[in-house]
């Protein structure tokens, strides 16, 4: 048969040995029908070594089977091997799965039996939801009661605090509880490790970042609550022992404003917070004193199960025996059951065997007991088990963990060689090292990802990094930490715009925690302050990717700063981190003359650099500035100026894109020809990046800005439904950038305001619920006011006076802000509701503040319905002279509409007029103007208003001449 031919039931192998079944076509492994969760390298590992059960498996041959067409150091292979050790649960009486034959490779040497799956179910981890938690890296030994405890307690308690000492568990069980409940929340399962975070302002972002949240605003808790409030989530912030006081508020708020939120914290001390429930982690049970146990039944008590799994694993064909069962169960007794010290003391087995291991255990707690007596019981035992561990590594090997320590978090190979390596300690020794401290138990390896992380327990950290500064290095190796990541940075920063976003995020977004870590030390007495500014101009765009605008505000002002007592920064950095202050403050706290300021100063500085890429992002951003502050002749001129630069020395998407900013004044200025004109050529011809679009560079994903101008050109000129298809068009191009201000941009200033224009209140409703969601999701508060607006506006064109208090509440923000852009529009809006309700004295004032607003800043885009609106006011007072006053109002509006070929407003003035005039026994010439009008229009006749111009028409020609 055909491989084409083949039905989509067909049965695909399965390999089964012990409680596993291995479905290598679906990529998973499951124990006793639960998934178990494994990198996708240590599955490859293992089904290569399934397909080959009882055979040699070379070393090459693994390597080149998880890595293929990769060079990669033998050491990853050690690592990935000991993860699925661990994963099988290897150390179990009769658990014997993957044997090492010394030099050459390993051979799989458990029965397997292969059979086939008919289980579509199965496939991809269908039923997981949405999560990130981090795969297992030892499997859960003596914990099952703890884990269960937690589950009840959770849907009982929405805080809920694992406490207990370092090395304890908290962070292993709190994962186990996590696990087990994916399939519960519907928005998912969330993991915040805070052990890296030392400034507690930055825990509202990491949980922001964790969530894959874009907040533009100075305080990103307001938005990250908005965005909780209808969501059922779980949320395990990890190691909140140091950021207590803060966790503690954090949690508060969060809790308070999202009723489905559930959190779970790590910590050694509970938060104190109103609502928490507090569960006290205990050591792991081990045997007593007192009892002559066998085998199996010292097997029964946890800690002597996870000394005998780990041991295992470090010393191949490791068995216990009864003549050894006393001394494991003192060992675990003298360790006091905690895990951790546990591990490293089962990880020495290999080299010294199990009474040896007991002595010198023994001695060496003897002599921590004298001189810790201060120290509370539990920790004198895990400082004991650290230093014990510690002194016996190799010499190269304690260098490396020393040297280690300075990572905040997570680290790759290339990261730790190029931080820890040394004359005396080259390359090959730290990878080897590495390696040899991940099968110690004293650094983690992550093998979920594409490339294996590396972290140290905080507990370990702490204790390497006192030892680091007790070595005389830690100064040293400060620097050499920041000096990388400075380096690093500046690759990242290289690779900014030409990589692929998913695959620049992979590889640089992780590392937010050792930029803080850095940048602390570098700013420090003893620091290097030029390395920090150089560090901060590397790491604008990871800000600007996470959307970190007030740290990435904070960062660049400090660096700014720095430079005031000594040269540390040249030309070029100083034009980086101005032009990345003006665009951080522009979409963290809004067009405020300080936004202006730094674009300047960056200008300034890329012209006497002759620096053409950044003239055109400072010009861009300097043009969009006047836009948003309702300076449209500065606005052109700057767009003009990039277009002189484009012209000279950038791309053909500079030069397109400039048809784009420049379209954008002259819409607003009433060239709407000319605009269109404009921004079709651009629509046309732009080619955005295959990977990226020019978002990194101009802020807005051009086309979908393009596209939302046009539509409202479109409507001006007389074509409703093409201008609609625009509005759709751009929203779903938006939608699939996935860039928030471009989704905003694509409701805000183009589905929301063309469904008003044409009456579709269901659907204005609906787009309006969605932009409000946006903006509360993201935190973009400073277009918050401009939802409101539109909000506002809906209410009172549906005769719902109870919008006039939103647009009110939302123009004085504008203001406040000085944001102008459609000031005038809604203004009139606020005019016309005003009068509606009889209110005529604000109503007045309303309409000369939006006509003195478009004379001062020549927005006339919306000119005429200003003055439609300002005869419709007049009218309604009724005076003497209401009907001259207002019909030289609708003229004026005619005349301007005709002169911009602005047929929407035409038709809108023509129909009060044509009103006016019919009152006035003047049917014959208001029939004549309306009709000429209507006339032109060649669709949209469903829209609201070409549906009140038809019936104004009928209503004339029912009347006798």
């Amino acid at each position: 048969m055909e491989m084409a031919d083949r039905p989509a039931t067909l049965a695909e192998p399965e390999f089964l040995f012990g409680p596993f079944r291995l479905l290598p076509a679906q990529q998973i492994l499951l124990e006793g029908g639960a998934p178990v969760r494994i990198g996708s390298r240590a599955l490859e590992i293992l089904t290569a070594l399934v397909e080959h059960a009882g055979q040699l498996v070379s070393r090459g041959d693994l390597i080149a089977r998880a890595w293929p067409n990769t060079f990669v150091e033998e050491a990853n292979l050690n690592v990935h091997i000991g993860a699925l050790r661990r994963a099988l649960g290897e150390g179990q009486p009769g658990n014997r799965y993957v044997a090492t034959v010394p030099g050459r490779g390993y051979r799989f040497v458990a029965a397997v039996k292969l059979s086939e799956s008919k289980e579509p179910v199965l496939r991809a981890n269908a039923a997981v939801r949405a999560h990130n938690l981090p795969a297992a890296s030892t499997r859960l030994i003596g914990r099952a009661d703890a884990v269960d405890a937690l589950l009840r307690q959770l849907p009982k308690h929405r805080f809920v605090t694992v406490v207990g000492p370092g090395g304890i568990g908290k962070t292993t069980v709190a994962l186990a509880a996590a696990e087990s409940l994916l399939g519960t929340y519907k928005h998912g399962v969330w993991f915040i490790n805070l052990a890296p975070l030392r400034d507690p302002n930055f825990l509202p972002g990491a949980l922001a970042s964790a969530l894959d949240l874009t907040i533009h605003s100075g305080d990103p808790t307001p938005a990250l609550v908005a965005h909780l409030r209808d969501k059922q989530m779980l949320i395990l912030l990890d190691s909140c022992e140091h950021l207590v006081e803060a966790a503690a508020a954090f949690v508060e708020q969060i809790i308070g404003g999202a009723p489905g939120l559930q959190v779970l914290v790590t910590s050694r001390e509970p938060l104190c917070v109103t609502g928490e429930h507090v569960h006290r982690l205990s050591p792991l049970e081990g045997p007593p004193s007192s009892f002559k146990l066998t085998v199996a039944e010292a097997l029964a008590f946890p800690a002597v199960q996870l000394f005998v799994e780990r041991a295992a694993a470090s010393l191949e064909g490791f068995e216990l025996t009864n003549a050894d069962v006393p001394i494991v169960a003192n060992i675990c007794r003298k360790l006091e059951g905690i895990p951790l010290a546990i591990e490293l003391a089962a990880t020495r087995v290999d080299a010294f065997g199990i009474r040896k291991l007991s002595d010198l255990l023994n001695d060496r707690f003897q002599l921590l007991k004298q001189g810790r007596r201060s120290a509370l019981p539990r920790h004198r035992t895990m400082a004991a088990a650290l230093d014990w561990s510690y002194e016996l590594l190799r010499e190269d090997e304690r260098v490396i963990l020393r040297r280690l320590s300075v990572f905040a978090g997570a680290f790759t190979l290339e990261s730790a060689c190029a931080v820890a390596a040394s004359n005396a300690i080259d390359d090959p020794k730290v990878i080897d090292g590495v390696a040899n401290l991940v099968a110690k138990s004293l650094v983690l390896a992550d093998v979920g990802g594409a490339a294996v992380q590396y972290r140290l327990l905080d507990t370990t950290r702490t204790y390497a990094l006192q030892k680091l500064a007790e070595s005389g290095e830690l100064e040293a190796l400060l620097r050499r930490h920041a000096e990388h990541h400075r380096d690093l940075f500046k690759q990242a920063e290289a690779e900014w715009e030409v990589r692929p976003t998913a695959e620049w995020q992979a590889n640089y977004g992780h590392k937010i925690d050792e930029v803080r870590s850095a940048l602390s030390w570098t700013y420090s007495a003893s620091g290097d302050a030029s390395i920090g500014v150089a560090l901060t101009v590397a790491a604008i765009p990871l800000w600007m990717h996470l959307s970190l605008m007030d740290e990435c505000c904070a960062c660049v002002e400090r660096a700014l700063a720095s430079g005031s007592t000594e040269r540390v920064r040249d030309d070029y950095d100083e034009m980086k981190l101005y032009a990345a202050l003006g665009a951080a403050l522009l979409y963290a706290r809004g067009p405020l003359p300080e936004t202006d300021v730094a674009w300047t100063k960056a200008l300034r500085i890329a012209e006497h650099l002759a620096d053409s890429k950044y003239q055109l992002r400072v010009l861009w951003g300097l043009s969009i500035y006047r836009v948003y502050i309702g300076d449209y002749r500065a606005a052109l001129w700057f767009a003009k100026r990039f277009q002189t630069v484009a012209n000279e020395n950038g791309d053909a998407a500079d030069r397109l894109s400039c048809d784009r900013l420049m379209a954008t004044a002259l819409h607003y200025t009433g060239d709407q020809t000319g605009a269109r004109r404009r921004l079709e050529r651009m629509l046309s011809q732009y080619v955005s990046p295959p990977h990226r679009s020019h978002v990194a560079r101009f802020q807005f994903d051009q086309r979908v800005a393009a596209r939302s101008t046009l539509s409202h050109i479109l409507w001006l000129q007389g074509f409703p439904d093409q201008a609609v298809r625009m509005a759709q068009s751009a929203l779903e191009a938006a939608r699939a950038t996935d860039h928030a201000l471009s989704l905003y941009n694509a409701l805000g200033h183009a589905a929301c305001p063309i469904a008003l224009y044409v009456g579709d209140w269901v659907g204005a409703r609906r787009l309006l619920a969605m932009l409000l969601d946006h903006l509360e999701k993201h935190g973009l508060t400073v277009w918050n006011a401009l939802g409101l607006c539109l909000q506002g506006t809906l209410l009172v064109k549906q005769g719902d006076m109870t919008g006039l208090p939103l647009l009110r509440s939302a123009l004085d923000d504008l203001r406040e802000m000085r944001f102008g852009l459609r000031y005038s529009a809604y203004l009139g809006t606020f005019a016309q509701g005003l009068g509606a309700a009889g209110r005529m004295k604000e109503a007045r004032a309303a309409i000369e503040e939006a006509l003195d607003w478009s004379e001062r800043s020549e927005e006339r885009w919306y000119l005429a319905e200003l003055l439609r609106i300002n005869g419709e006011l007049v009218r309604l007072e009724g005076t003497a002279s209401a009907a001259q006053t207002a019909e030289e109002q609708y003229l004026q509006a005619l005349e301007w509409a005709r002169r911009q070929q602005a047929l929407s407003w035409e038709l809108r003035a023509a129909t009060s007029l044509a009103q006016l005039w019919h009152q006035q026994g003047r049917t014959a010439g208001a029939d004549e103007l309306l009709s000429s009008v209507y006339g032109r229009f060649s669709e949209g006749f469903e829209t609201v208003d070409l549906k009140s111009a038809r019936a104004v028409i009928e209503d004339l020609r029912k009347t006798p001449a």
